[in-house]
């Protein structure tokens, strides 16, 4: 029977850490299902959900000082069960643009967290705007909506706060 871990390492970024690590998951027959990696700062951030076997599982934890040491990184292990499938919210993407400021991803989670709708994934950027060289910064979100909720009226009320806020936003059905 399968078993999943979600994996966390954190350490320099640098070529090979992706090799060394996905190698070192292989030889331990660990398969992995899903990933973020991304250079933070000057830091390499990577977010695995792998699976395998208990034995596979238990080599991973005993072996994880040695592949910590390897790769110079910091690794957190945690295990975990598959999501249970919801059929109770549908999937919508949310995309937001505005002149960068403290506080964008804050608003944007209290609006959804006091609907109860979740954020299933979010992905951040910041840069410069082309010509003018303005801090911009970009947010994109899937959410799970419940079915419950009147998609009209939460895009209504969600463009109306970012239009009052100014930020440039779309919701839509991924």
């Amino acid at each position: 029977m399968s078993q999943k871990l979600v994996i966390t390492a954190l350490g320099n970024d640098r070529p090979g850490i992706v090799d060394k690590l996905s190698k070192a998951l292989f030889t331990l027959e660990l398969n992995i299902e899903d990933s973020r990696m991304s250079v933070l700062g000057g830091e390499f951030a990577i977010l695995l959900l792998v699976s395998g076997d208990k034995q596979a599982i238990n080599s991973f934890v005993s072996e994880k000082q040695n592949i910590e040491s390897e790769l110079d990184m910091t690794l957190t292990i945690k295990e975990t069960t598959a999501p249970v499938p919801s059929h109770t919210q549908i999937p919508y993407d949310v995309e937001v643009i505005a002149i960068d400021h403290p506080g964008i991803v804050h608003t944007l989670a209290s609006f959804f967290s006091t609907r109860n709708i979740n954020i299933v994934d979010l992905e951040t950027d910041r840069y410069p705007a082309p010509h003018t060289g303005t801090p911009m910064f970009s947010v994109l979100m899937t959410i799970g909506i419940p079915r419950e909720v009147n998609i009209a009226d939460l895009r209504e009320e969600f463009l109306d706060m970012c239009d009052e806020l100014n930020l440039d936003a779309k919701i839509s059905a991924s």
